[in-house]
């Protein structure tokens, strides 16, 4: 009996024999980076969770591990940037590709313009991985825009498709730099600078959020030490926190430390966030009872919870997401002066003025993290902003009334937009009349040769170009006595 031969047949015949596409069947490296960049724009996984997990399961290690995270983390930094240059170079705009298509562009893009991979090889590998995640058809779309990409140098598309910095220098910065235009308004107004000035500052702390930032860990105090955190090891102590250490390389669950529980990673501003609570004077009373209102995942809980342990006092620490607040509970268990409870801390089961210190480390929209979630700034909008600051204001008015009178409260986020720091202290404060603003810069003066204020001078605010923190923001109140 003869079979049909017609062209449905033979398509049919054709797809039968090809061999199937597996994730990096072609090369390992470049597929796990577009499956996380895939993931990221389609199902709003986080980068940093997901890459590890990814490599692991794929068995990339050494160099090719490494050239993914750069491929996947530099790709997510550029997107902005890489975007106005394909637009220039193709008569769709990036929005209206498909987005496993647009995935390979900017990843081919990114080896272009930002890595020393040679150009027939990033235009090749990225071809061939277009052929393996989109099928036939896209590939000679792919060659056509990534050789026009390939004319020309990073500096030279950007003087392309950049405003000119002197008629718009916020414009100019926000394709340079690959921020949305409104962060960097945002941050050039957290720095004092205005937006149709130079922006050197600004320039400056967006040119940081494109550096990837050193692992920063911190020894609970008397469970471990920072000397013991860089003995024998690719690091050194920290600058700023008496707590702190810098891991060059390698993975930190690798120091028995952080894998013994005796020490968390967690950003050096963050650390000093926690030892500008504990350092704050009281107005008289006791010194027993602390609360960390958001808690979760609990790397200042370990760490306010070792603090506590010195004075013999206690932490609650307290999250809304039962998740969260197993993540702190198992985070602060060696310390054995930490309790840990769900809670919604805006609307608290515990007792007004229970507390001599208080933590409220807000929910914020993270700008002060894009060096580690570089996803962020295409994520996050002005209305998640706004969204946030009413929950803000109660969470900070319920810290406030949490306190004693006498006790301290820490406002902390990690964000420097004004409309999440400055502003929600100012609105808190002036409703209430029982609380008193403290220095936190001066609090903190006692690290040598750290200077951290805000422009108005009363807050602390860190900068990744100033401090190599994240950029935290901290307010320091004192609930007034009597």
């Amino acid at each position: 009996m003869t079979g049909k031969t017609g062209p449905a047949a033979a398509r049919r015949a054709a797809r039968a024999a090809r061999p199937a596409r597996r994730p990096g069947s072609g090369d390992p490296a470049r597929r796990a980076a577009f499956d996380v960049l895939a993931a990221v724009g389609q199902r709003s996984a986080y980068a940093n969770l997901l890459l590890p997990r990814l490599l692991a399961e794929r068995g990339l290690t050494g160099r090719d591990a490494a050239f993914a995270t750069e491929l996947c983390y530099g790709t997510l930094r550029g997107q902005g940037t890489y975007d106005a240059v394909l637009a220039e170079c193709s008569d769709r705009d990036p929005g209206q590709v498909d987005p496993p298509v647009r995935d390979v562009l900017r990843l081919g893009t990114h080896q272009l313009l930002a890595t020393r991979v040679k150009p027939h090889a990033a235009v090749a590998s990225s071809v061939d991985l277009a052929r393996e995640v989109a099928g036939p058809a896209p590939a000679g779309f792919v060659n056509a825009v990534l050789r026009q990409v390939a004319s020309r140098d990073l500096a030279a598309w950007v003087a392309a498709v950049a405003p000119a910095r002197a008629a718009d220098p916020a414009g100019h910065l926000a394709v340079r730099f690959s921020h949305p235009r409104w962060i960097v308004t945002a941050l050039s107004h957290a720095l004092g600078e205005d937006e149709a000035g130079p922006l050197t500052r600004t320039e400056a702390a967006l040119a940081a959020d494109n550096t990837p930032p050193r692992v920063s860990l911190a020894a609970i105090p008397g469970l471990a030490s920072p000397a013991e955190l860089v003995t024998g090891r690719s690091g050194q102590p920290a600058r700023w926190s008496p707590f702190g250490a810098y891991l060059d390389q390698g993975d930190p669950g690798g120091v028995p430390a952080v894998a013994q529980r005796r020490a968390v990673v967690q950003d050096e501003a963050s650390q000093l966030a926690a030892q500008a609570l504990a350092g704050a004077e009281l107005a008289g009373g006791p010194d027993r009872r602390w609360l960390d209102a958001c808690a979760g995942p609990g790397g200042k809980a370990t760490l306010l919870a070792g603090l506590a342990a010195r004075r013999r006092a206690r932490l609650l620490a307290a999250d809304l997401r039962e998740h969260r607040a197993g993540l702190a509970r198992s985070a602060a268990a060696g310390t054995g002066r930490a309790g840990v409870v769900t809670a919604d801390a805006a609307v608290p089961p515990w007792r007004p003025g229970t507390f001599d210190r208080v933590l409220a480390d807000v929910p914020c929209s993270g700008l002060g993290a894009l060096r580690r979630r570089p996803e962020a700034r295409w994520r996050k909008t002005p209305a998640d902003v706004a969204a946030l600051a009413g929950l803000q204001r109660r969470l900070l008015g319920a810290a406030v009334a949490a306190a004693r009178p006498g006790g301290v409260i820490a406002y902390v986020t990690c964000t420097p937009h004004v409309a999440e720091t400055r502003e929600v202290v100012a609105d808190v404060t002036a409703a209430r009349g029982d609380v008193v603003l403290l220095d936190a810069p001066g609090v903190l003066a006692e690290v040598p040769g750290l200077r951290c204020p805000a422009p108005d001078g009363r807050y602390a605010q860190f900068w990744p170009h100033v401090h190599g923190t994240d950029a935290i923001f901290i307010a320091l109140l004192r609930r007034a006595a009597g």
